[in-house]
């Protein structure tokens, strides 16, 4: 169930997940009233003072929106699954914000979508918003200010960065304006093969097993989708990083043992002919 105050929410169209935590003095509404659809995933946690500000937002599971953030805007707000929000954030929707999954956003820092101030009256040329897109895997470190860009999967920023341009997958980048440091500091990401991917993945099983050894019963890591079976149990798949989700609460303590740093999994969608 669900652990929130719903007098501190006003919104025409809320869904809550299960597990959801949302803590003190934390503020959802539209930028003019009652917003239109807030959409908070299962096991999501909204910390102290946190405010969101929006007609539409979409925050998906396992994520945590540490204290005193903000979140505003007038257009759509996505933040996707894993997400992690450090203290003191703001993510601005204003000219429309989607963040993918697994997503890391350190303490004090600010991605924006627009910019605007000073007197059109008077000349101004600095009136413009638009998109801000964070694809899956993106770290901002902490203390960083990021334009209305492009940031590709797996991208990274190190703390203190000033973002003024669109960040090329699995590149690391630092500075005041911020330059691509990949070719000094390597990337993000070292490529590894799927077999080491799972060794690793049953290593980590192995180790929550020792804690829980009834989880077999219930959880079962596997390569790649071909080796999931018809049954009822909940299949981690090592190629996509992809769960079939159950929703038992083996595989919570399980996703809560992965994360944030060992491993990041998102529901898996299933095709149907």
């Amino acid at each position: 169930m669900a652990t929130v105050r719903t007098d501190l929410i006003d919104c025409q169209n809320l869904v809550l997940g299960d597990g959801v935590v949302i803590d003190e003095n934390v503020v959802i509404r539209g930028p003019d009233g009652p917003a239109g659809r807030v959409i908070i995933g299962d096991q999501t946690y909204i910390g102290k003072n946190v405010q969101i500000i929006c007609d539409d937002v979409e925050i998906g599971e396992y994520g945590k929106v540490h204290h005193d953030t903000n979140i505003h805007g007038y257009k759509p707000f996505r933040l996707g699954h894993n997400a992690w929000v450090g203290q003191f954030c703001v993510l601005d929707s204003v000219g429309g914000a989607t963040i993918g999954d697994n997503c890391g956003i350190g303490a004090h820092s600010q991605l924006w979508s627009h910019i605007k101030y000073g007197d059109t009256l008077e000349g101004c040329r600095f009136n413009s918003a638009a998109p801000l897109t964070i694809g899956n895997d993106v770290w901002f470190v902490g203390h960083c200010i990021v334009s209305p860009i492009t940031a590709h999967d797996k991208s990274m920023a190190f703390v203190g960065s000033v973002i003024t341009r669109d960040m090329e997958p699995n590149h690391v980048y630092g500075g005041s304006p911020a330059v691509d440091l990949t070719d000094k500091v390597g990337p993000q990401f070292d490529m590894i093969d799927l077999d080491t991917k799972f060794a690793r993945l049953t290593a980590y099983f192995e180790q929550f097993q020792l804690t829980h050894p009834e989880a077999s019963q219930f959880l079962k890591v596997v390569k790649t989708s071909a080796d999931m079976e018809e049954t009822a149990l909940t299949y981690f798949v090592a190629e996509d990083r992809t769960y079939t989700k159950r929703s038992t609460e083996a595989e919570v303590s399980f996703m809560r043992f992965l994360l944030p740093e060992k491993a990041k999994f998102t529901p898996r969608v299933e095709e149907h002919d």
